[in-house]
């Protein structure tokens, strides 16, 4: 995840992206809408104005279970200060 400092006052702005290596389209996909889900959960309540994040699904995006996919998000945005 990369967070870059966009204008303080904008609204937040994510970014997902899913390449041709996890496998079809039905697979890339549903990586990404399990990603955007994620991240909506994950999201909700946090003050990210002005931040702008691009998510790249990976393999285990797709099988991974939903609640380590939140702490995962939720850990890199702690980690990145936010």
């Amino acid at each position: 995840m990369q967070i870059c400092a966009g204008t303080p006052k904008a609204d937040l702005r994510v970014g997902y992206t899913a390449t041709k290596k996890l496998g079809n389209a039905v697979a890339r996909n549903r990586a990404r809408r399990r990603l955007k889900e994620a991240a909506r959960l994950t999201f909700a309540g946090r003050d990210l104005a002005g931040v702008e994040l691009v998510l790249v699904a990976r393999r285990e995006t797709a099988t991974l279970d939903f609640a380590k996919l939140q702490a995962g998000i939720a850990s890199a945005l702690a980690e990145a200060g936010k």
